[in-house]
């Protein structure tokens, strides 16, 4: 078998994560948080469509970590994204980074909204 090493570029990967933090390259976050190819920092939760709708145009799919166990998510929410063309895939948050790091490493137009696993 061949093992080939992903590579992500100068993109914003998803290292670890942990009780209420993200690791995002080489930074760790707390709370809440958006991770874009471009960039990651903070995010509103369910309330802040504002900041995921920020990236319409720029990804197609915006995958949503609902924390330790998937949940739903406000319609609202999902509605915003989708009538601005942006898909949304929900999942707990582990399984959420890491798909969002696989789709990253095969260059899709991708983000992940995350809410902590506590």
């Amino acid at each position: 078998m061949r093992l080939t090493e992903v590579t992500y570029g100068s993109a914003k990967a998803i290292e670890g994560y942990g009780p209420g933090f993200f690791r995002v390259a080489g930074h760790v976050l707390r709370g809440s948080c958006l991770i874009t190819p471009w960039d990651a920092g903070p995010w509103g939760g369910f309330d802040d469509t504002a900041t995921p709708l920020s990236l319409v145009g720029r990804i197609d799919v915006l995958f949503v970590g609902t924390g330790a166990a998937i949940a739903h998510v406000p319609p609202a929410f999902r509605t915003a994204m989708e009538g601005q063309g942006v898909g949304v895939e929900v999942m707990a948050s582990p399984t959420a980074a890491r798909t969002y790091n696989v789709l990253l490493g095969e260059g899709r137009r991708v983000a992940v909204a995350l809410l902590p696993v506590d």
